[in-house]
């Protein structure tokens, strides 16, 4: 679980978040959502150590992540794992050599075990005999499960996604959610997204997290979200919902 408590950031003098207390479980779809500007993304650095927040705390399964000491902070980092926004391969490394990066960037093991781990993780997401290709040669959808093979490499206890399904078409995006889903499941991990997507939200919001102008206005789940009373968040999910009907097919 990561708990953040009374987290507030300003950058220039200008206040992105206001006071946020939230906790993400474990073993659960944590979605953080909110219009574009809201301050989704600066939470979520906060939250990994890329910022550091003004003020509030920051705790991972009971460890003050703010308190930690540079290498403490380095281990911890080794826990997590990361889905960036456009999958984020290496053009020039092919499949095999995009998953077994952090392998060998953040272990002693040897080669035999580094390809037998990553053909377990390609495995786990359904991407068989194509070790040997490169990105350029893969779908959308295809590229975002290598981005998920890469990122439970290590085994993480905390996984975070950005924008998993930008770009795919709505039944990768299905696809795509699921497969976060199991995983989550599967490996008990805290999982934290990112999406501006409410088929997402409706499909797999077990825990959600609804930002506006850098304040917390609503958390809940997937089965409240549509009862809510909250204008800002209202406003949001059917906005969403009528920008996503009126996509071309």
């Amino acid at each position: 679980m990561i708990t953040v408590k009374n987290i507030s950031k300003s950058f220039n003098g200008t206040q992105v978040l206001k006071d946020i207390s939230f906790g993400f479980e474990k073993g659960k779809t944590n979605l953080i959502i909110g219009k574009s500007g809201s301050g989704k993304s600066v939470l979520t650095k906060c939250i990994v150590g890329l910022f550091e927040p003004d003020e509030g705390e920051i705790f991972y399964d009971n460890r003050d992540f703010l308190a930690l000491k540079s290498k403490e902070k380095k281990d911890l980092r080794k826990e997590m794992g990361m889905l960036f926004q456009g999958s984020a391969l290496f053009d020039s490394q092919s499949v095999e050599e995009n998953v077994a990066f952090p392998l060998r960037m953040f272990t002693n093991m040897l080669e035999d075990e580094i390809l037998e781990r990553v053909n377990f993780c390609l495995n786990r997401v359904n991407i068989l005999n194509k070790n040997n290709l490169y990105p350029s040669e893969l779908s959308g959808g295809m590229q975002k499960r290598v981005a998920i093979a890469r990122a439970i490499s290590l085994q993480p206890k905390y996984l975070f996604c950005d924008e998993p399904n930008s770009g795919l078409d709505p039944v990768t995006a299905i696809v795509i959610d699921e497969l976060i889903k199991e995983i989550t499941d599967e490996y008990k991990m805290t999982t934290i997204v990112i999406t501006h997507d409410m088929n997402s939200v409706l499909e797999i919001g077990d825990n959600i997290l609804f930002i506006d102008n850098g304040i917390k206005k609503w958390e809940g789940s997937k089965n409240e979200i549509l009862n809510v009373k909250v204008k800002e968040l209202h406003d949001f999910v059917y906005v969403s919902k009528f920008l996503q009907n009126i996509k071309p097919k």
